[in-house]
């Protein structure tokens, strides 16, 4: 693994942490429990908002979280890439 691929991986990290921070922040629940809780709540909110079937609100929660990792990561290995020089 290159430089650029491990700050795309650092910064995909930090953006689903601070995704699932940002969702369970007022929550007593444990932080161990704040990946499950995340993607429940996602899924609770995408089913209740659209009126789709349980089971595509599960796939479409599944993909929101997929695409937030991929974008970050594709964001944080251009920015390092533009900071680096290196296009």
């Amino acid at each position: 693994m290159n430089t650029r691929q491990g700050v795309g991986v650092v910064t995909a990290t930090l953006a689903i942490v601070g995704f699932m921070t940002l969702l369970n922040s007022g929550s007593p629940i444990s932080m161990v429990n704040w990946p499950v809780e995340t993607y429940m709540g996602l899924t609770f909110t995408i089913g209740w908002l659209s009126g789709v079937p349980n089971w595509l609100a599960y796939v479409l929660a599944a993909v929101v979280l997929i695409l937030i990792v991929v974008g970050f990561y594709k964001i944080g290995s251009w920015v390092y890439g533009l900071v680096v020089g290196k296009q």
